[in-house]
């Protein structure tokens, strides 16, 4: 990790420490990734909807696009990474027939799921202009900010 993932990395974990909310803690993250990471041109969270599991539902987020405020589960990479419990890195979404467009401008995505107690919560999803952004050094990073979340929500319940 770069000394900027380390030291944002940092930030969010001592954010966790004092924090009142996870919904705080979430746009602290989307609004932080969002300034420092020249790349990351569009950086939220998406939540498990509570009146219908079978849906995720915008949460905080930080960027330059309105994003799909509700995703069906069978749908999109955001879908794909709940319904498989596993990251998914797209370097070209061109080439990717399950990217659901939220902007015309988006080139690359990365969508890490987020579990608090064995259970599907969110997803930290960050979307970028530049094809090939989201190489292994970004995707651990990436990794380590949506593990302050999903420490946060397990031990915060």
């Amino acid at each position: 990790m770069t000394p900027a993932h380390k030291e944002l990395l940092q930030e969010f974990q001592d954010f966790a420490k004092t924090t009142p909310a996870a919904h705080s803690l979430m746009e602290q993250m989307a609004k932080r990734l969002h300034e420092k990471m020249t790349r990351y041109n569009w950086t939220g969270f998406y939540l498990v909807d509570p009146a219908d599991p079978n849906y995720l539902v915008v949460g905080p987020f930080a960027g330059s696009f309105t994003p799909n405020a509700r995703i069906p589960l069978d749908r999109g990479l955001c879908g794909a990474a709940a319904t498989t419990g596993k990251v998914i890195v797209v370097q070209d979404v061109s080439a990717d027939p399950r990217y659901l467009e939220g902007s015309s401008l988006v080139k690359s995505e990365i969508v890490v799921p987020i579990f608090a107690n064995k259970k599907l919560a969110a997803e930290l999803d960050i979307e970028s202009y530049f094809a090939g952004t989201f190489t292994p050094p970004e995707q651990q990073f990436i990794e380590s900010c949506a593990q302050v979340l999903a420490t946060y929500l397990a031990t915060s319940h």
